[in-house]
């Protein structure tokens, strides 16, 4: 490489928007890009090109020697930096990832994926469809309604309510139940949860005012009965979703709860956070609520995640007696908090799948064994056989992968990962290249070693992870 101190014929070289727009990469963009929003892309990759230019430093490809040759290798970046902002431009949305980390609910690669039947669901209900009208009365009908009756047959609640998230749950039953008025809870529950969720702000906005009983690690049944008093309008239980608290611990049992409070003519409300709606220790996930056992131990209202343990769509789910429930629907917030068609059409495909006992994805990547992962892992190494660049090691690895979204913390699930190092990369350099693909590859690092757990990963989605090794 080598520069030039001629700014001025550079200057004179340098390719003009329309040019770069009728180049062959600028065609290519054209239909999918849109041409106003190519323009600009173009007329940035100019102008980027002339400050540099102006700034003498640009560098030309040894062997151009000015003319045609500067003109070309000009254009020839200004393709090259037009194809790298539209990708960058691409990746900064919703783009699909192959999720490659092992973390199933994984928050910032959107939690829980979909079974194809909620999929299906969104497509239809992206049209007109019965959101709220009753097609059988051709009259107005209500909307969720096929959702709510799902969750009071699989929870055994009297009543049911969504809305767009756990938060606005949790912030729907505190206004409805306890404004103006104390709610009880146990100092060690006072939890922060992703994207700053706190219990303690989220009460306060509420309009309730928090008693705190209790300490961190220990809190009694005596406590929460002496914290009583003619200004409590609720108790609250919330289930410490992304932490444990172990050794020297107490706590009471909902049971007990439930007498204390209804002996006091108080509800008792259950954050369940992640919320199970079945027992999961068949897979090995400890500690996580069943929302039935819940509702069963005298629970009046329990919240919980749609798009979590459940496997579903982000939504807050509500489940409990009718009275309450219907209060709460009447409460004119929850028209600012309830969910769109496209939620409850996933939801409610989501639902049907555990009403006729099928696993969700989520329950199927939970219950890959080991043993199962590593025979795939065998599998992937040799396909890839001597295709394999000589830069490149790949070899298998003992490992656990996570629940994630905040569940499960204490319940690590053993897996066999795919360590891929190389002679001429880094670890960090290998992660980049495989995120900045047009499918990207989302890794871990672990040491100085990228690792692939195909736990998270579609059979389907092998080829593409191939793919994506090869062209390292």
């Amino acid at each position: 490489m080598e520069k030039t101190d001629n700014s001025n014929d550079l200057l004179r070289a340098l390719p003009s928007v329309d040019s770069v727009l009728k180049s062959e990469i600028g065609r290519s963009l054209a239909r999918e890009v849109g041409a106003a929003k190519l323009s600009a892309f173009a007329r940035r990759v100019t102008d980027e090109l002339r400050n540099e230019l102006l700034a003498n430093s640009r560098e030309v490809v040894a062997g151009s020697n000015g003319g045609d040759g500067v003109r070309m290798d000009l254009l020839i970046e200004a393709q090259r930096r037009l194809s790298e902002l539209h990708r960058r431009e691409k990746a900064s949305g919703l783009s699909r990832v192959i999720n490659a980390t092992g973390v199933i609910l994984h928050t910032n690669l959107g939690r829980a994926p979909l079974s194809a039947n909620a999929r299906l669901a969104i497509e239809m209900a992206s049209g007109y469809c019965a959101l709220e009208y009753d097609i059988e009365a051709g009259v107005r009908g209500r909307r969720g309604g096929k959702v709510e009756d799902f969750l009071v047959e699989l929870t055994g609640a009297e009543g049911a309510l969504v809305v767009n998230n756990c938060a606005a749950a949790a912030l729907l039953v505190l206004s409805t139940l306890a404004r103006d008025g104390e709610t009880i809870v146990s100092r060690g529950e006072l939890v922060e949860i992703g994207g700053d969720f706190r219990v303690p702000d989220v009460m306060a906005q509420s309009g309730t005012r928090m008693v705190e009983v209790g300490t961190t690690n220990r809190t009694q049944l005596a406590d929460y009965r002496k914290a009583i008093s003619q200004n409590t309008s609720l108790l609250m239980r919330v289930h410490t979703s992304n932490y444990r608290i172990v050794g020297f611990t107490k706590t009471p049992a909902l049971s007990q709860l439930a007498e204390l409070a209804h002996g006091a003519d108080l509800p008792l409300y259950e954050d369940a956070g992640s919320g199970a709606l079945v027992d999961l220790t068949e897979f090995g996930i400890e500690g996580e609520p069943v929302i039935r056992d819940s509702l069963a131990a005298g629970v009046d209202v329990v919240t919980f995640s749609g798009d979590k343990l459940l496997g579903g769509p982000q939504a807050g789910i509500i489940a409990g007696r009718e009275k309450l429930i219907e209060r709460m629907r009447a409460n004119p917030l929850y028209r600012a908090l309830r969910a769109d068609k496209l939620r409850l059409a996933a939801l409610e495909a989501t639902l049907e799948e555990y009403s006729r006992e099928n696993r969700v994805p989520v329950q199927e990547m939970m219950a890959l064994t080991a043993a199962e992962i590593d025979a795939r892992a065998d599998r992937f190494i040799a396909s890839l056989g001597k295709r394999l660049p000589s830069t490149l090691t790949i070899e298998k690895a003992e490992g656990a992968s996570a629940v994630g979204g905040g569940s499960a913390p204490t319940s690590p699930l053993p897996t066999v990962l795919i360590s891929v190092s190389s002679s001429s990369r880094t670890a960090n350099e290998i992660e980049t290249l495989l995120r900045r693909r047009e499918l990207p590859v989302v890794v871990r690092i672990v040491g100085d070693r990228v690792m692939i757990d195909l736990r998270t990963v579609a059979e389907t989605e092998e080829p593409e992870i191939e793919k994506a090794l090869l062209s390292l």
